[in-house]
């Protein structure tokens, strides 16, 4: 397709692939022989076999760990949008209309009104917004499923700098800096795709 302006319509992941970023192309699951073949990376990948209670050489269960780490994404990422663009509009506009009209009002009391019902509404949406962030980040079944898409990625850069005929970048997206503690307690008979996208 050329690059005049037209869509380019996003292909759905073939039988090794994932979504490496949201909204992104698929990504070729890098086979776990090729990890395996550099002595450091697999000596990683046995470690963390040992510390997550996951199998990071075998490429199935890999595969449904990197497609349901997109859906966590994904469900965050709607989630934040559903009650952070209602809050960043409404504080946004707060913040105009009083400098542009309320501040001119002649009547103090007007403003009065005008302020609690900004702040009211803007304090609604930023406790919806912040309940919406905790239940996601907090959920325990998610944060193990960060966790081991993290150490993958590790895993992953440790295999490419010593050697491994790995992609730039793969698996395409960024660590987990929060919310990805491994809770060893927890059952993984949920996941991600089972709960809520909202």
């Amino acid at each position: 397709m050329s690059d005049s302006g037209e869509f380019k319509e996003i292909r759905r992941p073939g039988e090794l692939e994932f979504i490496g970023r949201r909204g992104g192309e698929p990504v070729q699951l890098v086979p776990a022989d090729v990890i395996a073949a550099v002595p450091a990376a697999k000596r990683a990948a046995e470690e963390a076999n040992r510390d997550l209670d996951f199998d990071f050489l075998d490429d199935r269960v890999v595969l449904t760990m990197l497609r349901e780490r997109h859906l966590d994404e994904e469900a965050m990422f709607k989630a934040g949008f559903k009650f952070g663009a209602p809050l960043a509009i409404v504080g946004f506009g707060a913040i105009v209309y009083w400098g542009g009209v309320a501040q001119y009002w002649e009547s103090g009391r007007s403003q009065w009104i005008y302020e609690v019902a900004a702040v009211l509404a803007v304090l609604t949406l930023l406790f919806f917004f912040v309940r919406s962030a905790v239940t996601h980040w907090s959920d325990p079944r998610r944060q193990n499923l960060r966790a081991r898409a993290r150490r993958y990625r590790e895993i992953a850069h440790i295999a490419r700098s010593g050697g491994g005929d790995i992609p730039k970048r793969y698996p395409h997206y960024g660590p987990y800096p929060f919310a990805a503690t491994f809770n060893p307690e927890v059952e993984e008979s949920r996941r991600p795709e089972d709960e809520g996208q909202g």
